[in-house]
C-alpha cells in the first residue's frame, strides 16, 4: 500500500511540475475552496483558532472571511510546493522576492552557525530553495520523517542540497553543523505536547518548542527569523527578518517566549497565509491545568499574568452544602493551577452565595431550581465558550448537561453509565498517604483527585485567610452555635434535648449567647432548645439565606452540630467544631482541619457505621454521646477569656 501511495504521489508530483506556475496557484484554490466546503471540523478549528488570535479586533463576519482566505491560499500553496521543488535559481527570481539577505549574509561573513526560525506560513516549502542563493554555504534543517518510505527516500533525493536530521536521532548532529558555521531551520510553531514551554502565543498560552533556543544558546549561533509571504497569483516574497539578540545568560525559555513575538509579528502581515488549522491552542489531555510541567509558564518581559487570554473552565458543583464544602479546597487548586484559568462554578442556586466566597472562583452560574438538563446546558452556552469541563457530581445528569453545553473536554469520575458522555475519565486512586493506606478516605481528598488528575498543584485544605471566623467576643459574652437537625435523616440527628442539656453546662462554666442554625423543618428541634436556654438564645431556624448563615457563623467562637453541611461550612470559616457522628464515618465526612479546631463525638457499636437513614433499631450510636462529653467537647474548643469568666460569675 505505501508502494502504491508513493506511485500516486509520483504521478501527481509529476503533472504539476508540467502544468503552469499560475494554472497550479488557482487549481490550489479551487482545491482549497471545496476543503472549506467538505471539510467542516477543519473549518470549525481555523474559525476557533482565528478567534483566539483576532477575536477581540476583528467581527465574527470579518473572521469567517479570512477563514475561507485561508483555505484559498492554503490550498495554492500546498500544490505551488510541489512545482516550487523544481525550480532552478533563475525561476525563483522571477516568482520570490527575499527581503533582508543581508541579515544572513552577515552572519555567514562571521562564520557563525545560524538558526532559521521558520514557520508554516505561506509556501513554506521555498524555505528548501534558498540555498540556491547561497550554494556555497552549508544549509540544512531538522525535520520529522515521514511514514512512507518510498515518499521519506524521494524527498531525501530531491534535497541533496539541504542537509535533513531527523529528530528522532537526536541533536548532537545539528549541534557539530551549526558549530561549523552551517544554516539550520527550525520550526518554532507546531505544538509541542508535554515538552514545551508554555509562553503565549497572541496572548493564550501554548505549548512551544524550545529548540531553536536550546540550539542557539548551546552553540552561540545567530536566531533569525524568517517567513514566507504570498503576495500575488504565484508570487511570494521571503522576508529574513535582522538576528534576535541573547544575552550570555539567558534562559531558553525565555527567548523562547521572544521568539512567539516575532511570530506573531510575522502572521500579522499576512494572517491568511498561516497554517490555521493546525490545532496550536491545544489543550493538553490529561493535565491541562499546567502547575506540574516541567518547563512550566514563561512570559515575555513586560507581559502581566492578567494580559493573558483566559482559558475557561467550568467546575459543577456537587449538589449538597456539605459535599460543595468538602471540593473547595480541589476548586481552589484548579485555579491556581495556571495563571489564565478562569473558573467558573455551575452550582445549585442554594449554594451560589457559598462559591461567591471562594477565592479563585471568578464566577457563578447559579442552576434554578426545577432546571432541567437543557436549560442548564443553554445557560452554560450563553456564559462560554468554556475549554473544560470538571464534573464534581457522579450523576449522570452532571455529564449530559456539559455535554449538551457543548463544552469540549468533560472530565469526570466514571459515574452512572456516562463513560459516553466524558471525554477524560479519572480513574480511582489508591488512598493517600494522609489516610496511612485506609481504603476508607475524607471526600476532599476524592475530589482532591480529579484536581491532581487534570494537573493542578499542590492542594492546601486549610481554610483562606480572607474566611477565617471573625468572632466577636461582646463584651465578654462568648457566641457558641447550635446546629441540631440534619437533612439525610433521624440517623445523624441527635436527640434536641441533649443539645439543651450540653448547653446548659457549657453555660454554666462560660459566659455565652447561644445561635440555633437549620432550615425551617428543624424548627422542632430549634423550640425544645430555645425553650430550655431562655433569653441569651437566637433562634435563627428557617430565617437565614446562606450568605446571611456565613456571615452569622463568622460572628461564632463554637459550634455544636450533628454531621451536617453546616458543620463543613464552619469548619471551613475557621470556627472550632464539635460534632455529634451517628450513622456515618468521620474518617469519610469530618472536617480536615487542625485537631485544635475540631472535636469529633462520636461512639463506636457493633452496627456503625451503617450509613442507613432510619435505623432499624435504638439508635445506640447516636444515645451513647453524652451532654457531659459535648459540653467538655466545647468548653475545650472556646477561646480563653478573662472577660468571660468575669461575666458568667456575675451572671
Amino acid at each position: 500500500m505505501d508502494f502504491l501511495v508513493y506511485l500516486l504521489y509520483r504521478a501527481v508530483t509529476l503533472v504539476i511540475a508540467a502544468l503552469p506556475l499560475k494554472f497550479v496557484f488557482r487549481l490550489g484554490q479551487g482545491g482549497g475552496w471545496l476543503a472549506y466546503g467538505l471539510l467542516r471540523p477543519y473549518r470549525r478549528l481555523a474559525n476557533a483558532n482565528l478567534t483566539i488570535a483576532y477575536g477581540g479586533t476583528r467581527s465574527a463576519a470579518e473572521i469567517q472571511q479570512l477563514a475561507r482566505r485561508h483555505f484559498l491560499t492554503l490550498g495554492a500553496n500546498l500544490l505551488c510546493s510541489i512545482k516550487a521543488a523544481s525550480f532552478d535559481a533563475a525561476r525563483l527570481r522571477e516568482v520570490v522576492e527575499v527581503e533582508g539577505m543581508e541579515n544572513i549574509l552577515a552572519a555567514f561573513a562571521q562564520r557563525r552557525g545560524i538558526v532559521l526560525a521558520i514557520s508554516h506560513i505561506g509556501n513554506w516549502e521555498l524555505f528548501a530553495q534558498l540555498c540556491q542563493y547561497i550554494p556555497e554555504e552549508k544549509w540544512g534543517t531538522v525535520y520529522q520523517p515521514l511514514n512512507n518510505r518510498h515518499i521519506e527516500a524521494h524527498i531525501r533525493r530531491t534535497r541533496h542540497k539541504v542537509a535533513l536530521f531527523a529528530r528522532k536521532n537526536g541533536f548532537n548532529a545539528p549541534t557539530t553543523f551549526l558549530r561549523e558555521g552551517g544554516a539550520l531551520g527550525v520550526l518554532i510553531d507546531q505544538h509541542a505536547g508535554d515538552g514545551g514551554v508554555w509562553t503565549p502565543l497572541f496572548g493564550r498560552l501554548a505549548s512551544t518548542s524550545t529548540l531553536a533556543a536550546l540550539l542557539a544558546l548551546r552553540t552561540r549561533a545567530e536566531i533569525i527569523p524568517m517567513a514566507v509571504h504570498t503576495n500575488g497569483v504565484g508570487r511570494w516574497t521571503v522576508v529574513i527578518s535582522p538576528p534576535v539578540a541573547f544575552g550570555e545568560s539567558e534562559e531558553a525559555e525565555a527567548l523562547t517566549a521572544r521568539l512567539n513575538r516575532v511570530l506573531e509579528s510575522q502572521i500579522n502581515r499576512s494572517p491568511a497565509d498561516w497554517f490555521w488549522v493546525h490545532n496550536r491552542w491545544k489543550t493538553p489531555k490529561p493535565r491541562f491545568l499546567l502547575a506540574r510541567y516541567k518547563r512550566g509558564v514563561v512570559l515575555p518581559e513586560g507581559m502581566a499574568e492578567s494580559e493573558l487570554k483566559p482559558f475557561r473552565l467550568l467546575v459543577r458543583s456537587a449538589n449538597w452544602l456539605g459535599d460543595a464544602v468538602m471540593s473547595i479546597p480541589a476548586v481552589r487548586s484548579m485555579a491556581a493551577g495556571r495563571p489564565d484559568a478562569r473558573v467558573t462554578v455551575l452550582a445549585p442556586e442554594k449554594l451560589a452565595d457559598l462559591w461567591r466566597e471562594v477565592p479563585g472562583v471568578a464566577e457563578v452560574l447559579p442552576i434554578p431550581a426545577g432546571a432541567g438538563i437543557l436549560g442548564v446546558a443553554g445557560i452554560v452556552r450563553r456564559a462560554g465558550p468554556f475549554d473544560a469541563a470538571v464534573l464534581l457530581p457522579n450523576s449522570l445528569r452532571a455529564a449530559l448537561e456539559a455535554y449538551f453545553a457543548k463544552v469540549p473536554r468533560r472530565v469526570g469520575f466514571l459515574g452512572h453509565r456516562r463513560s459516553w458522555l466524558l471525554n477524560q475519565i479519572v480513574q480511582e486512586d489508591t488512598p493517600p498517604a494522609e489516610t496511612g493506606g485506609d481504603p476508607r478516605r475524607n471526600q476532599t481528598y476524592r475530589y482532591a483527585r480529579l484536581a491532581e488528575a487534570v494537573g493542578a498543584g499542590e492542594i492546601s485544605v486549610a481554610a483562606p485567610a480572607a474566611a477565617i471566623s471573625q468572632r466577636n467576643e461582646r463584651g465578654g459574652w462568648l457566641r457558641v452555635g447550635i446546629c441540631p437537625g440534619a437533612e439525610y435523616g433521624p440517623t445523624k440527628r441527635w436527640p434536641a434535648e441533649r443539645f439543651a442539656e450540653a448547653a446548659k453546662l457549657v453555660s454554666a462554666e462560660r459566659a455565652c449567647e447561644w445561635t440555633i442554625f437549620g432550615v425551617a423543618k428543624d424548627a422542632p428541634y430549634a423550640e425544645t432548645i430555645q425553650a430550655a436556654l431562655g433569653e441569651r438564645c437566637e433562634n435563627l431556624v428557617g430565617k437565614t439565606t446562606l450568605a446571611e448563615l456565613i456571615a452569622a457563623l463568622r460572628g461564632c467562637d463554637a459550634l455544636l452540630t450533628n454531621d451536617t453541611g453546616t458543620m463543613h461550612l464552619a469548619a471551613w470559616l475557621g470556627v472550632p467544631v464539635a460534632a455529634v457522628f451517628g450513622s456515618t464515618d468521620p474518617v469519610l465526612t469530618a472536617p480536615l482541619v487542625p485537631p485544635e479546631r475540631l472535636r469529633v463525638l462520636r461512639r463506636q457499636v457493633e452496627c456503625s457505621p451503617c450509613f442507613l437513614k432510619e435505623c432499624p433499631l435504638d439508635l445506640r450510636c447516636l444515645h451513647a454521646v453524652t451532654p457531659e462529653e459535648a459540653a467538655a467537647a466545647v468548653l475545650q474548643l472556646l477561646p480563653t477569656s478573662e472577660a468571660s469568666s468575669l461575666a458568667v460569675r456575675s451572671a
